[in-house]
């Protein structure tokens, strides 16, 4: 019986102290502590947003294609099936991502990188490459096509965030770290430019520089570094009259409104036609023809103007502000360097297309041929949205 006794109270006795060991050290990976707890109310935040624009996307380039296609002789559905295949997709990858530890997969971000910019040469192979408004971005191959740019987007945060995490005590240093993200992006903007894209080539130089201003680079060399890339799109503009014509035109568009402003034009009538309450979905009448050629994709926002009126646009761009907000909030509540780089990275990204994009329908900005983040016709740009919303959710949901 006192043997029984004993054994009993020394099991006791080293489960409280276990007990006792692991409230004095509790577990510093905060993926393991998410496994037991809820994740937190902007995860919820993140993932319902991003539900309802990428929901509300589906219809509005439902709405802006099926008459056109069906007058064409294709199906109403045509490119509405293409884009809720994407969408498929980008919810699988968003699930994926947002459940994988990010320690698995960092050990490959450097080879990712790589693939990434090899992707950037198939536009320029023969049979596959595929030239749209004067930028060979596209790559086409049988009923795919997709932009290698979307995925180099990605690409690019995650190396520049990975590099700037393991160096964080060396961010005096410019050489060990400011200088090797420069390169990183300057390489993919250099990539981008040779395509003739200069819309991705900015939101790559956007990236790099969130990145590194969260990171606690250094701003006066930052801001010289800025300047010089800054000369360097300046340059690319005007050497190409054509380029630097469509470039400017948004300064005059009254005057350009029959040739380089014709689409910047027709969405402006499109967003004074909607007034506050809208047309209704399906009811807007300057997708049709040839007033707005691109409503589906680039100019997808002066149909949600139109159709859903003011109080659309107020939806929307609360969604986009709802997005970055809570992602701000994951960001400098994380504690961990790379998940907070990362997310703060993906939240600069969604803001700045946002507002190249629908500054150029609105004619406050040059048109770039940016997409609109869940809303533009475009599989590869609406699948790399949501992978990174799903590494933003990854974040968000480890946050305690």
């Amino acid at each position: 019986m006192t043997s029984s006794s004993t054994v009993i109270g020394d099991r006791h006795r080293a489960s409280l102290e276990r007990a006792q060991a692991m409230r004095r050290h509790p577990t510093r990976n905060p993926q393991q502590r998410a496994a037991t707890t809820p994740p937190p109310t902007a995860f919820y935040i993140i993932a319902v947003v991003a539900a309802v624009l990428t929901m509300l996307g589906l219809v509005m380039v439902l709405s802006a294609t099926s008459i056109a296609q069906f007058h064409k002789g294709n199906s109403p559905w045509r490119l509405f099936n293409k884009q809720f295949m994407w969408a498929a997709l980008g919810t699988m990858g968003l699930v994926a991502v947002m459940r994988i530890p990010t320690r698995r997969w960092r050990p490959f971000v450097v080879p990712g990188f790589v693939f990434a910019c090899g992707l950037m040469v198939l536009p320029f192979l023969p049979g596959i490459g595929d030239k749209v408004n004067d930028a060979r971005s596209w790559v086409a191959v049988g009923p795919l096509n997709f932009q290698p740019s979307e995925f180099l987007k990605l690409a690019l945060l995650v190396m520049c965030a990975h590099l700037l995490a393991n160096r964080r005590n060396e961010m005096h240093d410019i050489g060990r770290t400011l200088l090797p993200v420069l390169g990183f992006g300057g390489a993919a903007c250099v990539l981008c430019l040779a395509q003739g894209d200069l819309g991705s080539a900015i939101v790559l130089a956007a990236i790099v520089f969130f990145v590194a201003f969260i990171a606690g680079a250094p701003l006066v060399p930052m801001a010289g570094f800025g300047l010089a890339g800054g000369l360097v799109g300046a340059a690319f503009v005007v050497s190409s009259p054509r380029r630097e014509a469509r470039f400017t035109a948004f300064m005059d568009i009254a005057a350009h409104k029959d040739h380089l402003s014709y689409q910047t034009w027709q969405a402006m009538i499109a967003m004074a036609q909607g007034g506050v309450t809208g047309s209704g979905v399906g009811r807007g009448e300057n997708k049709l023809g040839e007033f707005l050629p691109l409503a589906h994709s680039d100019f997808i926002f002066a149909v949600v103007a139109e159709e859903l009126g003011m109080i659309g646009v107020v939806a929307v761009l609360g969604g986009f502000l709802v997005l970055a907000y809570a992602g701000v909030q994951v960001a400098l509540a994380t504690p961990d360097r790379f998940h907070s780089l990362l997310a703060g990275g993906i939240v600069g990204w969604f803001v700045v297309q946002a507002i190249i994009n629908i500054g150029g329908v609105t004619g406050m900005m040059p048109v770039t041929g940016l997409t609109l983040p869940f809303f533009s016709a475009g599989g590869s740009s609406l699948f790399v949205t949501l992978v990174a919303t799903g590494l933003l959710l990854n974040v968000a949901r480890n946050v305690r």
